[in-house]
């Protein structure tokens, strides 16, 4: 098998090759990772025989656990849009708040719903909200929304139980309680920094051009605007029952003895896959009073068909970092880091971010970058702020090759130039300032 640098230079010729075919000839990313991955299992000497089979096992690894949170955060998601939960807690907190300061409570209701569903789903289900903001105060889009997708991006790249930082979680062996009290400890004043704070610098300056987008979801919004909304208590409750479950079961055993029938049900209860399916139970009783079971059953059978080319993506991803990892790369980069004396959280965050910039996809970025810098990363420091440091680095340089950038660029109604400018910088910024907070986390923890 290859060696040395030809090994490493091999390896950033398939990131390369992931950016000309992802964003250049327009391949579908699934495709391009798996084309990818088995020419690099190839090229760097894989036996013939291995090369399948170590990209199943790295795909199969992640999906085995993956799909079936992202279906139930799917699926919760889904409750929350139909039952009108999200615009719930948006009158609520924009009402405490005051319209002065819409941009901060867009970036609560983000940081908030985004917890157990994914970016894309988070987005959709809130830009209405946005866009009525925008009507009602008379704010900018980029005012209202810029925080949005701040609070929904940190919580995507830091916080469990998102696939990516669960993935991030097993890899490096962390606590899963103790990663989600960091992630909030870092979280919560990145998204201040990069949204409602940015946001505000922003706004003056980039000024939207006409928003067919926005016309249209006002358009559809006006008649479910008067049907009647579940409680604010009683939502916001039923998207926290997932978080909260995951953080008892990790304290099983200061609730109840260890190797007892509480304790064994506490910790099953706190599993990622157990949390998130006790909550979905539950919202079709707290959200899903005013629905038929017919109509509960054709909400979570039609939400899942958009989620399968990104739980196809993520797979693909887990599959290129185990042909990286077979392939001898992982042991590569290590050796290198090491030679160079480079700090584990910092390398965490360097492949992260050199993935992202490759692929454009976050959670690609995480998922593969956690399985290269796992073997040593966590002999040296918190395996729970390198999770973090590895999610920072999956976030930065959103650009042309990345979907949330097009979501961004449609629903906003702005241009390329200016979507570069808020949005690109926009991550960028919340990746050096999660980046710098967790490294400033691990001289105190």
């Amino acid at each position: 098998m290859v060696q040395g640098n030809l090994l490493l230079a091999y390896a950033a010729a398939s990131i390369v090759a992931l950016v000309l075919l992802i964003a250049r000839l327009k391949l579908n990313p699934f495709v391009a990772l798996v084309v990818v991955s088995l020419a690099l299992g190839v090229a760097v000497g894989m036996p013939m025989g291995n090369i399948v089979k170590a990209f199943e096992t790295g795909a199969g690894g992640a999906l085995g656990h993956i799909a079936i949170v992202i279906a139930l955060g799917t699926m919760l998601g889904k409750m929350m849009a139909e039952s009108g939960g999200a615009e719930r807690i948006a009158h609520t907190v924009i009402d405490a708040f005051g319209e002065r300061n819409v941009h901060w409570a867009m970036g609560c209701i983000a940081f908030l719903v985004g917890i157990p569903v994914f970016f894309d789903v988070g987005f959709v289900l809130l830009v209405p909200i946005a866009f009525n903001v925008a009507r009602r105060t008379g704010a900018s889009m980029v005012l209202v929304g810029l925080p949005m997708v701040a609070g929904l991006s940190v919580v995507h790249g830091l916080v469990p139980p998102h696939p990516a930082a669960l993935i991030a979680v097993q890899a490096y062996h962390a606590d899963i309680g103790r990663t989600m009290l960091y992630a909030l400890v870092v979280g919560l004043p990145t998204m201040a920094l990069a949204g409602p704070l940015f946001a505000r610098l922003m706004a003056p300056r980039v000024v939207p051009a006409g928003n067919p987008m926005l016309q249209a979801e006002l358009t559809e919004e006006a008649p479910a605007a008067q049907r009647a909304l579940p409680g604010f208590g009683v939502t916001v409750a039923t998207i926290l029952l997932p978080v909260a479950l995951m953080l008892v079961g990790n304290w099983a055993d200061a609730l109840a003895p260890a190797g007892s029938v509480p304790n064994d049900l506490l910790r099953l209860a706190g599993t990622p896959v157990a949390a998130l399916l006790i909550a979905l139970l539950v919202s079709f009783v707290t959200l899903g009073r005013a629905f038929s079971r017919e109509a509960i059953l054709r909400f979570t059978n039609e939400c899942l068909g958009p989620i399968a080319g990104v739980t196809l993506v993520i797979g693909a991803g887990a599959g290129f970092g185990r042909i990286l990892m077979d392939g001898g790369v992982s042991a590569a980069v290590v050796d290198l880091a090491t030679r160079a004396s480079v700090p584990p959280l910092l390398l965490g965050w360097l492949v992260a971010a050199l993935i992202r910039v490759a692929t454009g996809s976050a959670t690609v970025a995480m998922t593969t970058a956690c399985g290269i810098v796992a073997p040593i990363a966590a002999q040296r420091v918190s395996p729970e702020l390198m999770v973090l440091a590895t999610g920072a680095g999956s976030l930065i340089l959103s650009h042309v090759n990345d979907g949330g950038f097009w979501l961004v660029k449609e629903y906003f109604g702005l241009t390329v130039p200016q979507t570069l400018a808020t949005w690109t910088v926009c991550e960028t910024v919340i990746s050096v300032v999660a980046l710098g907070l967790t490294m400033a986390l691990a001289a105190v923890v």
